[in-house]
């Protein structure tokens, strides 16, 4: 299925064996892992990142759930799958995935559906279009990095704050110093809402932050020190006990991403987005490459910084969501992606992220068995 901008081969759970450890090796089959020219020629994966997921969906293990969900980003040229944390994107295919299949009675015109997602302990409410008593596909919401248009599906993600180390603000702080080799001591924002991020001032590392996805992975040396932000940042908020552990224990988690004010910029499709339609600019990196659209997790923990005090994301926020309330509108490679969050925050006391919501479309793309070796 596709979901949002992002594809993944959607598993029913009862198919897959028991245990844990025996899902690994069909999801890297399937997908052609590892592949060290990058192709993922063997399987059905596309070779980048956004198009190596796996979804597996189930019975519910809690009451207020109708499914459980559990994401799997399957690395490219590693045989390594990574469970830590959740995909947005694929999030918004799940509800579709369980109307379809029954898993969930459908209702027109629009179905709710609950979905329990295992990587974090969070709830997700998707309210999905029905039509005929399937999840609707044809629609007229335009989501920036798909061509053409679909039905919107609009995702709650409920009490986002801490959903990997536990707390909003990892270290408590709004923002900290980080000493990078070769670079110095580099101001960053840790946020944990719906997925652990690190957010930097693209200025800090000498660039505008509007510069396209294959130019930003060119440039000597950026990768190397954008791997050294992410593992410092990960032993910051206590998801390593050694920056060096941070790639081969979670190379999807945490995401760097990189802000900047608003700013024009050209699409990757060629449309030329005006200063004046985005609140900030942003870039994101997801396992070591940056990212075509923006990873929809870290939209979403992107909108709930928008809105804490003291973070640079808060900084260079501008137009209307630099206002404290109303939707964030983040300039990304692909387009302009709306997020809406939802934060409580009282004075002398912890900012409270109470939802995020986000719109996508999704849309079944086969069905049938994938071939593994036995």
């Amino acid at each position: 299925m596709r979901g949002g901008t992002s594809r993944a081969l959607v598993f029913h759970q009862v198919d897959l064996p028991r245990a844990r450890a025996d899902w690994n090796p069909i999801f890297l089959a399937a997908l052609g892992s590892p592949d060290p020219a990058g192709r993922q020629l063997d399987g059905l994966g596309g070779g980048i990142s956004s198009l190596s997921k796996v979804a597996v969906v189930g019975p519910p293990s809690r009451p207020d759930a109708d499914v459980d969900y559990t994401f799997g980003q399957v690395e490219v040229t590693r045989p390594f799958v990574d469970y830590i944390g959740n995909c947005g994107n694929i999030s918004s295919a799940v509800g579709p995935f369980a109307i379809d299949e029954g898993l969930v009675q459908a209702r027109e015109p629009e179905t709710l559906v609950r979905i329990h997602n295992t990587n974090t302990g969070k709830l997700i409410h998707a309210h999905v279009p029905v039509a005929g008593g399937q999840a609707a596909v044809l629609g007229d919401y335009i989501l920036a990095g798909v061509p053409g248009t679909g039905a919107r599906i609009a995702l709650d993600f409920l009490d986002p704050g801490g959903a990997v180390t536990g707390r909003l603000l990892p270290t408590g702080q709004t923002r900290e110093v980080l000493d990078i080799p070769h670079l110095g001591p580099l101001v960053v924002s840790l946020v944990d809402a719906t997925n652990p991020m690190v957010f930097v001032r693209a200025k800090d590392l000498g660039l505008t932050g509007t510069e396209r996805p294959e130019a930003l992975d060119a440039l000597p040396g950026m990768s190397l020190r954008l791997e050294a932000i992410r593992g410092l940042a990960a032993a910051k908020m206590g998801l390593v006990a050694d920056p060096t552990e941070v790639a081969t224990r979670s190379p999807a988690v945490p995401k760097v991403a990189l802000v900047s004010a608003p700013a024009a910029y050209r699409a990757l499709d060629g449309a030329e987005v005006a200063a004046s339609d985005v609140d900030l600019v942003g870039r994101v990196v997801s396992m070591g490459k940056v990212h075509r659209a923006f990873a929809l997790t870290g939209a979403m923990c992107l909108a709930v910084a928008a809105r804490i005090d003291g973070t640079v994301v808060r900084e260079v926020l501008t137009g209307s969501g630099g206002d404290g309330g109303g939707d964030v509108r983040l300039g990304h490679p692909s387009g302009v992606l709306t997020v809406a969050a939802r934060v409580v925050q009282t004075p002398g006391e912890a900012a409270v992220a109470r939802s995020v919501t986000v719109y996508r479309t999704a849309r079944r793309l086969m069905e049938g068995a994938v071939l593994v070796p036995a």
